[in-house]
């Protein structure tokens, strides 16, 4: 006689856990959707009103692991409609863009969205025996953290096209690391306590620049059909390096998605170009959120924004319905990407593209007002001034993470 209560709370246990996992899907896809809003934020924004949100804390802990994920699956998607530059500045543009020029934009959308579904895939039955390999080498990369980190850095500049690449390249790198130090550890009052100076820097440094270079171009042209190009074994190759810096990024601090990609694409053969790049980088991007999760339970430690938010919900680790999450969340990221990715990019093409960009640009500015009051305003300024300066340099714009690497290796 007892089995049917016990069904009946296992049923609205699980009825209760799925509309909070879809209630973060909901939220992963708005935040992804917006330009220059980072998954970070929006998670810190999330933890500071969790615990008046009624519920279980492992519930709402999912709901913020459900955002962080479609997030990861979205973000690709403003970032392959705006800042679309002038034809002519297309062998300088982010690979993506070049693809969008191209007419290949809804190429590009899948593309995305297989790195992130592939990501998922390979990561989950990789998760265990990577954090048993981590969990052992990582005492040692802890104490030898500034070594490692400058050896990140040596790597990205060695690679850069030339001496001159090279020195802008190192330029750019101690320059952002001393903006981290002047700006990480201020703690301006501002209308929501939500992450503090990350918004205004990677929004100034990464969003902006991007927006401003392309305020001559022609916006986002015609896309023709969306079948993909790059051959399925090579799709599933260059996702599977992906994967593997992912991992990496999980749990080593201070080397963000970006520069894991930037370093995995050495493994990447050059004939997947801007396809491989697409790729890659969006299988770094999800499998970091996988492997983050594994690293919080083994090392105790959030190295994501999302994570950290889940930390603070007191709901501790519990993996089997995390891992739940992250499946369903990764499900519903793909078929979002496919749906309103061929969309954003025609509403956009229809759009004044200057207007858009400056329009784009008061958002940002109105994002760095919300996280860090008037002075994330200023070092949203400062920051996109700086994140300028790579492509006059004719350099990679990934040397500006010494903006958090610069200040972790010191």
């Amino acid at each position: 006689m007892a089995v049917g209560p016990h069904v009946a709370l296992g049923v609205d246990a699980t009825a209760a856990a799925l509309a909070f996992v879809l209630g973060g899907v909901a939220l992963g896809t708005l935040s992804g959707l917006v330009p220059g809003l980072h998954a970070n934020n929006v998670a810190l924004l999330l933890a500071s009103v969790a615990p008046a949100v009624p519920g279980p804390p492992r519930f709402v802990a999912a709901a913020m692991l459900a955002a962080g994920v479609v997030h990861t699956f979205l973000d690709a998607v403003p970032m392959l409609a705006l800042g679309v530059p002038d034809p002519a500045m297309a062998a300088s543009a982010l690979p993506g863009h070049r693809l969008v020029l191209q007419g290949r934009g809804r190429e590009a959308v899948r593309l995305s969205a297989l790195g992130s579904g592939l990501a998922v895939a390979f990561a989950v039955p990789l998760a265990v025996p990577v954090t048993r390999l981590m969990t052992a080498v990582y005492p040692v990369v802890a104490a030898h953290l500034p070594v490692v980190l400058t050896g990140v850095a040596a790597l990205l500049v060695v690679t850069e096209s030339g001496p001159a690449a090279m020195v802008g390249g190192v330029g750019c790198l101690l320059a952002s690391a001393a903006l981290g130090l002047v700006t990480l550890d201020l703690d301006p009052a501002a209308p929501l306590d939500a992450g503090g100076m990350l918004a205004p820097l990677f929004a100034g440094l990464f969003g902006a620049p991007v927006l401003v270079e392309a305020m001559t171009g022609g916006g986002v042209p015609p896309q023709d059909d969306a079948t993909v190009a790059l051959p399925a074994r090579e799709v599933g190759g260059v996702a599977a390096v992906g994967t593997g810096a992912g991992a990496l990024v999980g749990y080593l601090p201070g080397v963000s998605s970006a520069v894991a990609a930037t370093t995995a694409l050495l493994a990447v053969p050059g004939r997947v170009e801007e396809r491989g790049f697409l790729v890659c980088v969006s299988g770094v991007n999800t499998s970091n959120a996988i492997f983050a999760l594994f690293a919080l339970a083994a090392l105790g430690q959030p190295r994501t924004g999302v994570l950290v938010a889940v930390d603070r919900t007191g709901a501790g680790v519990h993996l089997p319905l995390f891992l739940a999450t992250a499946g369903v969340a990764a499900c519903a990221g793909f078929l979002l990407v496919l749906t309103v990715g061929d969309r954003y990019l025609a509403t956009v093409g229809r759009c004044d593209y200057r207007r858009l960009s400056v329009a784009v640009l008061g958002l940002l500015a109105v994002v760095a007002f919300l996280f860090a009051g008037v002075v994330g305003v200023a070092v949203f300024l400062a920051a996109g001034l700086l994140g300028l300066v790579p492509g006059r340099l004719g350099t990679r714009r990934v040397h500006l993470m010494g903006v958090l690497m610069g200040p972790l290796a010191l």
